[in-house]
């Protein structure tokens, strides 16, 4: 996963989302449709990207009637990486860090903490 993972870049992690959010396998043009719907980008950039992603391993493609793409890493697993990615670089490995920098900066609500503690108390039992 972390070597899938840390090879996309933030273009690539756009295709990906659409991927994600579609949670099947899309055609080229159902892709170049979603990301032209928020992008100002042209046919080669999104064919580019998909080959890419493809020769990373990220995507696969199969043949139907026309190539149809479908991700190898889940939107779970990318997060997960993603996360302690961030935890790494920016808080040296902690997560307790992380979550005071939420807390003070008020990136974290009273109903989120109150399930956060809650996921911990499921946690213990």
């Amino acid at each position: 996963m972390k070597n899938l993972a840390e090879k996309i870049s933030a273009s690539e992690l756009e295709v990906m989302q659409v991927l994600w959010e579609a949670g099947d396998a899309l055609p080229l043009a159902e892709i170049r449709k979603s990301l032209q719907a928020r992008f100002d980008w042209s046919d080669p950039t999104v064919k580019t990207l998909i080959r890419r992603l493809c020769e990373k391993g990220v995507l696969s493609q199969e043949k139907r009637d026309v190539f149809y793409y479908e991700p190898c890493l889940s939107r779970d697993e990318y997060n997960a990486w993603a996360a302690g990615d961030m935890v790494n670089r920016l808080f040296k490995g902690s997560a307790q860090e992380l979550v005071a920098a939420l807390v003070k900066g008020r990136g974290l609500s009273r109903a989120d903490i109150d399930e956060l503690r809650a996921m911990f108390k499921m946690e213990d039992e």
